[in-house]
């Protein structure tokens, strides 16, 4: 691999394996109006914000940090109020009880006013405006997390990217991937240039610890930790695995205010695409070199699929991100390129299919399912196992398999997305 390669894969790696507090679609919509607010030079009197469908979904049912609330009025609120967009992911970082309760006065004087935004394609889209007095500053959002393609000011553009990027356009140059190069990359890039990975170890594994001190969400970490739960899937590393890995997801959806390191715009995806390895790791005596290529393998194998995939889908991300662990894992048992190909294959024909049905705390049950799965698919590959091409949705080259899946997930999906949109959007409200 040249130079030039290796440096853009590393390039890419930094770009989308990055720290986030809370979950990422309502943490982005805060984002969104904090640049508004900032643009705008003083708190605004009135926010509006208009969604894509998708972000709507996965900001209904989840806690936002630090305030002991679920949903989009109070991180809009919190943006407007406290909001650092220099933070990005982290943006309501210097959110304080005080700021919380001012930021409930702004949702009941009914500051804040949330609406779909109609007839986009973009499922990554958020669109703000702040008004106060004779002022009004706006800022757009779309395709990826925290790329704006538009900040404006009384009509004025700082930034306008739409026309010329398209809306939702993200990185102009990625480079292009296959398993085989992730695989080469991994194992081959130099040691001391791959070291940022270590981060993701360090602030997801935190992140599940403190999760088994409190009580979050559904507490499935923690249960999966008591001694009922060891006598049934014993004291092991699988269970270890999977009381981590959804303790992480525990915290994060009940909106700790926790940073853990997310992977393609999604913590859930950072964390499945990490803690599984991490934990094989330690509690197999891997070197630090081992644990560091086995995580560069996994959170690269994440950003090759959601390439295809996008950054939002009706496709669970736990189905993408445990690929990728099961891939890390099934390199550190002592697999070669055939073996991690196997891994991928039988993920692919087991999981697809999984939906997303918005950011929630049982999404712990959902990222338990995918690393379980995870690891059994690395048992069967170093067994020398794999689901064949005359089998559903897998084909010989592992490459078009995932083209199968993301295509799956981006194109045959999109109407279970909108029915399960319509599904949750009116709860109780049909005879």
């Amino acid at each position: 691999m040249q130079k030039y390669e290796r440096e853009q894969i590393i390039g890419l790696m930094k770009r989308e394996v990055v720290p986030a507090i809370g979950c990422t679609e309502p943490i982005a919509v805060a984002l969104c109006v904090a640049k508004a607010a900032e643009t705008l030079g003083r708190h605004p009197g009135r926010v509006d914000v208009w969604l894509s469908a998708n972000i709507l979904k996965n900001a209904m049912g989840v806690g936002i940090p630090g305030t002991g609330m679920i949903g989009l009025p109070i991180a809009v609120a919190l943006g407007a109020l406290v909001g650092r967009s220099d933070y990005l992911l982290e943006v309501l970082r210097d959110s304080t009880p005080e700021a919380v309760e001012q930021g409930k006065r702004f949702i009941a004087e009914k500051r804040v006013n949330i609406a779909l935004k109609e007839g986009i394609a973009e499922k990554l889209y958020i669109e703000v405006a702040c008004e106060a007095g004779a002022d009004r500053a706006e800022a757009i959002i779309a395709g990826g997390h925290t790329t704006f393609v538009y900040i404006a000011k009384n009509g004025v553009a700082s930034l306008d990217k739409r026309q010329a990027r398209g809306e939702g356009e993200t990185e102009p140059e990625s480079p292009e991937l296959t398993l085989r190069k992730v695989y080469d990359f991994a194992l081959e890039a130099p040691l001391d240039s791959l070291r940022f990975i270590l981060d993701t170890a360090r602030l997801n594994k935190a992140a599940a610890e403190q999760s088994f001190k409190g009580n979050y969400g559904h507490s499935l970490g923690r249960m999966l930790n008591g001694a009922r739960e060891h006598r049934v899937m014993g004291d092991s590393v699988f269970s270890h695995i999977l009381s981590y890995t959804s303790g992480a997801c525990d915290a994060r959806m009940a909106g700790a205010m926790i940073p853990v390191m997310s992977n393609s715009g999604s913590g859930n995806q950072g964390i499945s695409a990490t803690l599984p390895v991490v934990i094989f790791a330690e509690e197999n005596g891997k070197t630090e070199e081992e644990l560091i290529r086995a995580l560069v393998m996994s959170h690269l194998t994440v950003i090759y699929i959601k390439q295809s995939l996008g950054r939002l889908s009706a496709l669970c991300g736990c189905v993408v991100a445990a690929t990728g662990s099961s891939c890390g894992i099934t390199w550190l048992m002592g697999g070669e390129y055939e073996q991690v190909a196997f891994a991928v294959q039988n993920m692919i024909a087991n999981l697809t299919g999984m939906i997303c049905d918005g950011a929630k705390p049982s999404c712990a049950l959902k990222v338990t399912t995918g690393v379980s799965t995870a690891v059994l698919s690395a048992m069967m590959a170093m067994e020398h196992r794999c689901v064949t091409s005359v089998e559903g949705i897998i084909d010989e080259d592992v490459d078009q398999s995932i083209r199968n899946l993301t295509r799956i997930g981006s194109q045959a999906m999109n109407e279970t997305d909108r029915v399960v949109l319509d599904i949750m959007t009116h709860k109780g409200k049909r005879p």
